[in-house]
């Protein structure tokens, strides 16, 4: 049986500490907590060094690309929030869902699945400070600000980036079972 792929969608100017959550959950092997080896791939629009808002650079690997093979896809935060998602992260995004991959909005990262038009007329949520504008900016979702996270079948977003962590663990009771979670949480918050 193959690895389940995971791509987590980071950008110039990303924080570390957003795209921390996903590597935290999915990026170590847990094998020994009962949970399957992820195939764990950082990509942005450009392979390379890319800066993050705390003066680090970070080398991501893989290009959008990764995004054709993903079983879930996750953007842990977005920038410029009220423009249009660039045609070609748009167009992987959309292709992946397509596809069936489950697509994960952590905190800010709602925004983007948003802009691929992927969230029109359904329930989701973002960080509580910014759940005005992203009704605003797209009224034709249904944005629920009191929950750490909605899980809409194929399509999951949380609230702040602590939420995210939630979230994440989320999918791996969902996939792996309560059990799995479990294990998992205690490994990597208490």
């Amino acid at each position: 049986m193959k690895n389940p792929i995971i791509a987590a969608v980071a950008f110039d100017g990303i924080s570390p500490f957003h795209l921390s959550v996903p590597c935290l959950v999915f990026g170590a092997d847990r094998t020994r907590l009962g949970l399957p080896r992820f195939d764990f791939r950082v990509c942005a629009m450009e392979e390379g060094p890319i800066d993050t808002d705390a003066g680090l650079s970070i080398v991501v690997p893989h290009g959008l690309s990764a995004l054709d093979e993903a079983d879930i896809v996750i953007i842990p935060s977005w920038k410029d929030l009220d423009a249009p998602l660039a045609a070609p992260f748009k167009e992987a995004l959309q292709g992946a869902h397509r596809r069936g991959a489950l697509i994960v909005g952590l905190c800010l990262g709602t925004f983007a699945i948003a802009g691929a038009g992927l969230l029109a007329g359904r329930k989701a949520t973002t960080h509580w400070a910014y759940t005005d504008q992203l009704q605003a900016l797209h009224p034709d979702i249904a944005i629920d600000a009191d929950v750490l996270y909605v899980d809409d079948g194929d399509i999951i977003t949380s609230a702040g980036v602590a939420a995210g962590l939630d979230c994440c663990l989320h999918i791996v009771r969902a996939r792996y079972g309560a059990e799995a979670a479990l294990r998992l949480a205690r490994h990597v918050v208490l």
